[in-house]
């Protein structure tokens, strides 16, 4: 059978019967007068420690927050990796480059001249990876510029291709013409 802690006290020798006697008596009468209204009942220890609870609670929820955008960030930047790493085209190695601008500073590819005329129509686009730069499908340029615009150097406005069917492609509209 356990003990009660006036039991445990009395028994170590850290208070004598007097003091025991004294505190138990001390207690009735202060619950007595919180029953008689005449006194209030000490909450200040209960009210500290639903206020440390609820401050926990807070520290806790913030805390996971954070966790959870460092797992979403990270999660992004897996994604913007996988989609560059599938859809990038091969790296060419000839004597005609392309010339674009990142961070105020001109760089270059080396392309072809298909690479060249649809980096200038918006259907392909140049993106950052690995220290160097790649070139990459529009569509997959849209989904990256979605996840991390910051990836994205050169993402051209996507101009339409001339209709093969137009008996008028080959004559150049004046500068001058007024309508």
């Amino acid at each position: 059978m356990s003990l009660s802690l006036r039991d445990q006290l009395l028994k170590a020798g850290l208070v004598n019967e007097k003091q025991a006697k004294q505190a138990g008596k001390q207690q009735q009468k202060q619950q007595r007068l919180v029953k008689k209204g005449q006194a209030e009942q000490d909450t200040s220890q209960r009210d500290a420690a639903l206020k440390a609870h609820a401050e926990k609670l807070a520290r806790d929820q913030e805390l996971n927050r954070q966790h959870q955008e460092k797992a979403e960030q990270k999660a992004r930047t897996a994604q913007v990796k996988q989609l560059i790493e599938g859809s990038r085209l091969p790296k060419l190695t000839t004597e005609d480059y392309y010339n674009f601008v990142d961070d105020k500073k001109v760089k270059r590819l080396s392309v072809n001249k298909l690479m060249r005329d649809k980096l200038s129509s918006g259907s392909l686009a140049i993106v950052r990876h690995g220290g160097g730069y790649e070139v990459i499908p529009r569509e997959a340029a849209l989904k990256i510029q979605e996840r991390d615009p910051r990836r994205i150097v050169q993402l051209n406005v996507q101009t339409e291709a001339p209709d093969a069917d137009d008996p008028y492609a080959a004559y150049q509209i004046p500068d001058d013409l007024m309508w």
